[in-house]
């Protein structure tokens, strides 16, 4: 068996997982991911929030002429207006809408100069939810915030996680009773319940959301930090610090805490896959991220009465095509962590 004396973990812990199949499609999933949720406004034709009525609840492909009118309120956004055609008459233009009357409008109020700038013919990939919304846009930028939300979450779990975990890893006595205490506690009550809990408290939105789900999400951590500060407190090298006079918080955070890495971030990749299903369950529930921002579980809730009557599965399909693709892909890249950072695995 060869060893790879001379290296550090990481450098180990990395040559292992590049090893597991696996592991390496998760990583590349996720990336792939976060480059969409990242690159949301240029591989996207439409605002996630943009409504076009007459075109709701169209099939996947289907294009729908439109013109562009200014919004005084939002300039940026301007607002769409269905179209079946148009006629231009010196400054005013006349279109049909696909109701079949006819409006006019003075060009002055349209985006741009010309029809070049003000009519567009869009294709709506995966077609569109029942208030006309692009659904591809809203399946994108709902990634945005779903990702997000995993990621602050659970960084707010680590943080609180691994204060309490340390200090009563480390100072035992009092303090261990105190923080396992209140992690018996938190632990007595099933996940979702405390994440239902605190979002009642702290309010709806999309901040409130991942303060929710992060306060509720520390205990595990917090256990397996502490039982790693139990052990690493009794290597010599820690003996040693403190005999250098070295301060508290510097030998906890500084050394001991780097030795604790492997297994924290086996566990938090487990607990941001937790944070998206949470946000998700949250959001068809109505106490998570509020409409009209996209979110997965609001597109799954308003999918649920067209999949009823049997039709229109696509937006039903979609957002958990997305959300089991996310959840999947981290917890294959966690596995994968665990192995490459599990010290009884061979080297090859």
């Amino acid at each position: 068996m060869k060893h790879d004396r001379g290296m550090s973990l990481w450098v180990v812990a990395w040559k292992r997982l590049n090893k597991n199949t696996g592991a390496v499609i998760g990583l590349a999933v996720l990336v792939i991911l976060v480059l969409m949720a990242l690159a949301a406004p240029w591989i996207t034709a439409f605002d996630p929030t943009a409504q076009i009525v007459e075109y709701g609840v169209k099939p996947a492909g289907f294009k729908g002429p439109v013109i562009l009118m200014k919004n005084a309120a939002e300039p940026d956004r301007p607002k769409m207006r269905a179209v079946q055609s148009y006629r231009t008459v010196r400054d005013s233009v006349f279109y049909v809408d696909p109701a079949g009357v006819e409006y006019r409008v003075h060009a002055s109020s349209l985006v741009g100069t010309g029809p070049e700038d003000w009519y567009r013919e869009p294709t709506f990939i995966l077609g569109t939810d029942k208030l006309g919304r692009d659904l591809f846009a809203r399946l994108v930028y709902g990634a945005r915030v779903s990702l997000t939300v995993g990621l602050i979450s659970e960084s707010i779990a680590l943080a609180i996680g691994i204060l309490l975990g340390a200090l009563a890893g480390y100072f035992r006595g009092w303090v261990d009773d105190v923080v396992m205490w209140s992690a018996n506690v938190m632990w007595s009550f099933p996940s979702i319940l405390l994440v239902l809990a605190f979002s009642i408290i702290v309010g709806q939105g999309f901040w409130q959301t991942f303060v929710a789900i992060g306060i509720s999400s520390w205990v595990e951590i917090a256990r397996i930090v502490r039982g790693q500060f139990f052990g690493i407190r009794e290597q010599e090298y820690v003996t040693a610090t403190q005999a250098f006079g070295f301060g508290t918080l510097r030998v906890m955070f500084r050394h001991m805490l780097p030795n604790a890495a492997g297994p924290i971030i086996v566990l938090s990749t487990a607990g941001f896959a937790t944070a998206i299903i949470a946000e998700a369950s949250l959001s068809f529930i109505g106490l998570g991220v509020q409409p009209p921002t996209p979110s997965w579980g609001h597109m799954i809730h308003d999918s649920i009465g067209y999949v009823t009557i049997g039709t229109n599965w696509g937006m039903l399909l979609w957002p958990c095509f997305f959300m089991a693709a996310a959840v999947l892909s981290v917890n294959v890249f966690g596995d994968g962590l665990r192995d490459a950072f599990d010290p009884r695995t061979s080297q090859r």
